[in-house]
Order: C-alpha cells, then structure tokens, then sequence
C-alpha cells in the first residue's frame, strides 16, 4: 500500500499532506488524522497503509507552521485555536471532503475537536488519542519552554528539539531514520523554529480545554479516546472523566504507551481504530 505525498494551495497557504488509498473502489468515508506537536503527519505514516488495507482511505496533513506545510511570518498568520481551525476549514473545503472520520492527537490535535464541535455536520465519529480535554490540562514544562522570550526563540532553532520532545513524551527512543524526517524542516529554514514558537505562545490551553469538556458533553456522535497510561503529560484521570459525561464515548487504554501511541504502538493503534470505524 503506497503513502503518496501531495501539496496544495489553500488561499496562501501551502499545505503538505500525506494520503493513502485502498486498492480499488470503496464505499468507506475518509479518516483525517491530525497530529500534535512538535511532531507531523508522518507519525501517521504505520496507521494509514492498515486503514486503508481494510477499505478506508486517510488523509494526514502537516498543519500550517509544522512539517512540510506553509511556515509564515506572525504578521501574516496568527497562530492561535482559531487561525488554526480556519485553515483547517479551508483545506477540507479544498479537498471537497464532505463528511468523514476524525482522528486527533497530542497538543494542537486538540484544535481538530474544536473543529468538530464547530462543524459537527462533517464529522461522522471522533476519535481522540492523548490530547487536553479538560480544563486542567497543562502545557508540559518541555513544551513550555519552547515559548518563552528568548530562551523559546534558542530553543526553537535546535533541531534536537524533536528527538528530545517526542522521546520524552512517548518514553521510547525513535529510530535515526525517523528522527531524520521530523528534524528536517527544521535544518532546512529557522521558519520552522518561530512557527513552532508562535504556536506555544498562542495553544490557549485553558480556553481550548473549557470549550472542548464544556462541547463534547454535547456531543452526539460515536466517540473513540485512546490513552497511553504512560504519557508523562496528560494523566489518563482526564479521559476518565471525559469518558463519564460522554455516553457514546469508549475508552481504550494501552498500557505501554506513552504521549505519541500512534508512534510505538501504531499496530494497536491501527487495531482499535479500525474496529471503531467498522461499527
């Protein structure tokens, strides 16, 4: 099953995206699956190839500011939930997805649930894999980091930074080879560092997570929460109480899994979504 790598222009903005599809024709909605930071679409890259071995085609972009996507200047783009939300809008619109399946994950995942809650017409099931969606959900002390003044704006630069982010929140090493791919936009431009920057500063965490519990208690439609028991940042007391006020939400804990679980535990991963999908 081949992974193809597109770009497409989205007003001014220029969208990297990654798409696989299943061999000959399907009746199945697409699945959009959103990362978090400071990873990419490319921590999808094991889940899409078994979504669509049983039918399903998936889309994973990188968002703007992240990966192989558009960086621009702050003046130009502001960062925030919903500067987010509304390039995300227009990247479906351009796409011409109607209606699909949405997959979130980790901090700015968590934009997609908004999305959701604000365009519920579009979403036939939810499913969230470590993201903040509650109001006590905090930025980690790592990730903090990266926004303060100046020591955000070293840090930042570092093309270190993602091997120590995305080990430490998923408490596994990742191999050279992949670690090549997430270090790359950040050794070919600092653009990718003050993107990065730009968007810590501006997560909203307490906003986001008031909006998110306060919405999906609302909620309708079938919803999957997938945990890593051990993600060092988001304790799993959060789903559980999200799980409570939700009654057409599961919850699904994978016990060795860490902050990134599409990342090490992507067969899992790829197991329970499939069975999420097929009811």
């Amino acid at each position: 099953m081949t992974t193809n790598e597109e770009i497409i222009e989205v007003g001014s903005l220029k969208w990297f995206y990654r798409e696989t599809k299943p061999l000959g024709r399907s009746d199945k909605l697409p699945v959009l699956l959103l990362h978090g930071i400071p990873s990419q679409s490319f921590s999808w890259t094991q889940v899409m190839p078994a979504l669509a071995d049983k039918g399903y085609p998936s889309i994973a972009p990188d968002w703007i500011g992240s990966g192989f996507s558009a960086k621009p200047d702050r003046r130009d783009f502001a960062y925030t939930p919903d500067a987010f939300i509304q390039a995300l809008t227009g990247f479906i619109e351009t796409l011409e997805l109607e209606r699909f399946s949405l997959v979130v994950q980790g901090f700015l995942g968590s934009v997609g649930i908004q999305y959701a809650l604000r365009h519920p017409e579009k979403v036939e099931c939810l499913a969230i894999l470590s993201a903040p969606v509650s109001p006590e959900a905090k930025l980690p002390w790592k990730l903090q980091q990266l926004g303060w003044p100046f020591v955000g704006d070293m840090l930042t630069q570092d093309p270190l930074l993602v091997d120590r982010t995305l080990e430490g929140g998923s408490r596994y090493g990742i191999s050279d080879a992949d670690l090549d791919v997430y270090r790359r936009p950040f050794l070919k431009s600092s653009d990718a560092g003050r993107s990065l920057l730009a968007t810590v500063r501006n997560l909203q965490l307490g906003e986001i997570g008031a909006e998110i519990a306060s919405g999906l208690k609302q909620w309708s439609q079938p919803t999957l929460i997938v945990w890593g028991m051990k993600d060092p940042w988001l304790p799993v007391s959060q789903a559980e109480q999200l799980k409570a006020a939700m009654p057409n939400a599961e919850l699904v804990k994978i016990e060795e899994a860490g902050h990134y679980p599409q990342e090490h535990w992507s067969e899992k991963v790829s197991d329970v979504l499939i069975g999420f999908l097929r009811r």
